[in-house]
């Protein structure tokens, strides 16, 4: 094990609350129904390959894309196709859904197979298969993170044990309890991008977790685990590379642009299994937490389950939900029904009481600059919610608003209580209308 050997800017030490760091996964028996999006990543939605009435089993694909940035979606369950409709995404935006009824049988699709390839390219036709996305939170195609534009060398690989949003546990069980499906992904992805050297960071606050994983490396492997200090954002891409390596991923640039390639541990994980058993991503590792869960813990769910039955599985509410979000509490997304269904890239879902939700007040911003001190990707998280607040949203390009990574440290240190994140999402949207408008005017 070796320490970081540098320190990123800014970010912010909320409490941690992991309650259920030491609890053991759970599996979650089949749901009534899995109602599975036909968007689960970062890209274009994929089609519908199936109808109402058809019957379809474990690992079948059921939706894909032509497009370059996309993932297929498989069926987690063998029964009935009961709907196939349109559905609003836990993000708010309405995605085409699949609905099956499970029969109990879990039967396996025959496509699910060890992948067989000769070289590379098919090799990175099977990932993409499997319907990986980034199991972090992100979503991005993974097989598309492992091809690299033309002209690109990577030559480190950075695996992602940075579990710092506060409650979620799900990287961490996967690391306590597959710690040689993410040495083995490891190696794998090397072999695949030809990288000659990995480092896994991992927060000194996960002692056991550092000690598990390093006891299964061995000398030869150029693999090595890295202590990382315990600060959030520590997972943020571009924070964990500068963190590992000293390499500053540049404005506008990806981590390829310094020869780095970086992967979250459960993602790693999934290759190994994947390439040998064939099994495409059906399920997922998700924490339950929150003032108003009634059982915290750590669930294996069939992607599609809604949340109203992951929380009955976990006793239910201890008391009324004022707020359930999906991920973390300071990147999550706020869900606006239990009929939502789990993810890809869901990592938690968090119940949250009236007081733990409970929204200050703004006041007025009195140039303090702690979001200045805070913010991990040097913005001025000030001006640019002035100029949102006066609707002067090109004005927010000249201060990088799409630079923001929507962390949330900016809104946890201020003193007056500033929707500065919202200021930030609310900027980026107007900016997207603005440049379609001036896209559709040239056409």
């Amino acid at each position: 094990m070796i320490k970081a050997i540098k320190s990123f800017r800014g970010g912010i030490k909320p409490g941690h609350h992991k309650v259920t760091a030491e609890l053991e996964t759970v599996k979650m028996p089949l749901p009534s129904k899995v109602v599975i999006p036909m968007l689960q990543h970062i890209g274009a939605p994929c089609m519908p390959l199936v109808k109402k009435g058809d019957r379809v089993l474990v690992g079948q694909k059921i939706g894909d894309s032509e497009q370059m940035i996309a993932a297929p979606v498989h069926s987690s369950v063998s029964g009935t196709v009961t709907d196939v409709r349109p559905v609003l995404y836990s993000t708010g935006v309405e995605v085409m859904a699949v609905e099956i009824k499970p029969d109990g049988l879990q039967e396996v699709h025959e496509s699910v197979a060890p992948p067989v390839y000769t070289d590379k390219e098919g090799l990175l036709r099977s990932i993409r298969e499997s319907g990986l996305v980034g199991l972090g939170g992100a979503g991005f195609p993974t097989c598309v993170k492992l091809s690299p534009p033309p002209g690109k060398v990577l030559d480190v690989l950075v695996i992602n044990g940075a579990e710092c949003e506060p409650y979620i546990t799900s990287d961490y069980r996967e690391m306590m309890e597959n710690p040689e499906g993410i040495v083995e992904g490891t190696k794998r992805v090397m072999e695949i991008t030809g990288v000659a050297k990995a480092f896994i960071a991992i927060e000194e606050n996960k002692p056991l977790a550092i000690e598990s994983i390093s006891s299964l490396i061995k000398d030869g492997d150029n693999i090595e685990v890295v202590s990382l200090a315990t600060r959030y954002p520590q997972g943020g891409e571009k924070q964990l590379i500068y963190t590992v390596t000293g390499r500053r991923v540049p404005v506008g640039k990806l981590p390829a642009d310094v020869g780095v390639l970086a992967q979250n541990v459960a993602t790693v994980a999934f290759i190994a299994n994947y390439l040998k058993t064939g099994m495409p991503l059906i399920k997922k590792k998700v924490t339950i937490d929150g003032g108003a869960a009634a059982n915290p813990m750590n669930v294996e769910v069939l992607i599609g389950t809604p949340l109203k039955e992951v929380f009955e599985f976990c006793g239910g509410f201890c008391e009324e939900p004022r707020k359930i979000i999906m991920g973390g509490p300071m990147m999550g997304v706020a869900q606006y029904s239990l009929d939502n269904s789990v993810l890809k890239q869901t990592n938690a879902l968090l119940a949250f009481n009236e007081n733990q939700a409970v929204e200050t007040k703004e006041s007025v911003c009195i140039r303090c600059g702690k979001c200045v001190a805070a913010c991990p990707m040097s913005l001025m998280p000030l001006y640019i919610n002035a100029n949102v607040m006066r609707g002067n949203f090109e004005e927010t390009m000249k201060y990088h608003v799409n630079d923001c990574m929507e962390c949330g440290c900016c809104s946890y240190v201020c003193p007056a209580s500033r929707h500065l994140v919202q200021s930030m999402r609310q900027a980026k949207a107007e900016l997207r209308k603005l440049a379609a408008r001036k896209q559709g005017g040239k056409n």
